[in-house]
Parts: structure tokens; sequence; C-alpha cells
């Protein structure tokens, strides 16, 4: 089983693949070490695509939501670096969608601070205007960071696409929430984004994914909640 402490923050602290990293409330990624803060799947401008695409009228605030959630995470953190790891527009013209003001908010997040877009299948370009490297993959601390989790066992491999969630049910009813998904070895993270809904670890898609039992970390109002195996329910 995962090793992990709670944290006065509300996260957890693992050893992930050897290296020590925090598991954020908000569903970020905190390397520490190397003052990184990893958000996965924040899928913006979701609404404006669903408007044009489907004429499905969603609220169109969820690109300025997801903001407000990552600038608390960074007035927090103070990262030096900010790594989005793939689908971070919800299609290739999520970017021309954006209103000017948010826009000017992720400019702004590469002042003083490296922005590094991880391209996903919804983003395979990254963005053109917008500041910032854009990869296929990042290394630190011994693990490799990407969007889509390769087949197999990976051995300290970080990656969402996924959006995993847990369901969990007791005597007064069940409960569903985003969650980070880990076995100690391999992790991938919740959907950072607002308007991004979840699958349940449970399904096919995570199986062979784990090589051991698996912590689900789901995310609370206050804090995360370790979850093990056993207590994980199928939708």
């Amino acid at each position: 089983m995962t090793r992990f402490e709670a944290s006065a923050c509300g996260g957890l602290r693992i050893e992930l693949a050897g290296a020590s990293v925090m598991l954020r409330g908000s569903g970020a990624l905190w390397l520490e070490v190397e003052r990184t803060l990893v958000v996965a799947d924040l899928h913006f401008e979701k609404g404006s695509s669903y408007a044009a695409r489907f004429g499905q009228m969603l609220p169109p605030y969820d690109t300025r939501e997801t903001l407000d959630r990552l600038d608390r995470e960074i007035s927090a953190l103070a990262p030096a670096r900010l790594i989005f790891l793939g689908d971070s527009f919800h299609d290739g013209q999520g970017e021309d969608r954006l209103p000017a003001d948010d826009a000017d908010r992720l400019r702004n997040l590469a002042r003083g601070r490296e922005l590094v877009w991880a391209v996903g299948n919804h983003d395979e370009d990254g963005p053109r205007a917008l500041p910032g490297e854009v990869i296929d993959e990042a290394s630190i601390l011994g693990l490799v960071l990407r969007h889509e989790p390769q087949g197999g066992l990976q051995p300290g491999e970080v990656a969402g696409h996924l959006h995993p969630a847990a369901r969990v049910s007791s005597g007064r009813g069940s409960v569903r929430r985003r969650c980070f998904v880990t076995d100690g070895s391999r992790l991938i993270l919740p959907a950072f984004g607002a308007y991004t809904g979840g699958l349940n670890v449970l399904d096919r898609a995570f199986s062979g994914l784990f090589g051991g039992p698996v912590l689900a970390a789901a995310l609370g109002k206050q804090k995360i909640h370790a979850i093990g195996p056993r207590s994980l329910r199928p939708d």
C-alpha cells in the first residue's frame, strides 16, 4: 500500500517512485524540491466549445473559475515552475475564444516563473500566441510527466487524461469525488478544470496501469481523503 502522510494544509504527502510529492486538495501536484506546481486537464473554454459545436449554453465562466482556483494555489505556494499536463484547452480553437482578460491572466502566469504546456489529445499543437514552452513530456526528480498514461507498468510516470474519480458508500449513502490514484509507483492526477467530469477508478480504462493496491486520494471540501481499494465502489 502507498505510504502517505497527512499535511496541515489538508493535502497528502506520498512517496512516488522514490520522490516525495504533495497531493493538494485542489487537485494539483506540488513538487516542493523543484518548486514546481503541476495541474492536468484544465479544459479551458469547454463552455464556449459546447455552445459553438452543440448549441448547448453552459455558463461561460469555466475558464475564469479554473484560473481563480489556480491563482489561489500560486498565491499559496509561489512556484518557480508551472506545468499544465495536457488538455489545457478543450479544443484546438479554444485559445482563439479566450476572453481578453482571461488571456491576460494566462500571460501573467509566465511572469517571474517558467510556464510549460505539455500537449494532450485535445490540444495536441499547444498554444500559439501565449507564452511558455510546449513539450511532449518532462523529467523531474526521476519522474516522467506526460498527458496520457502509457500502457503497462510505468514506474515514475505522472499523467492525467483519465480524470479519475472515486465512489465510496456507507449506510448513509454514497459520495463521488475527483481523486488522485496511485500505487506508489505511478500517479494519475484528477482533472483540474471547472467543467471536467470524472471516470470511476474501477473502470476498465485503469486496468493494467497499477502493479499493486491503489490509493485513491479523494478531494474533499477541507482536505484530501485517503481511500483504500476495499472501500472503492463502482458507479
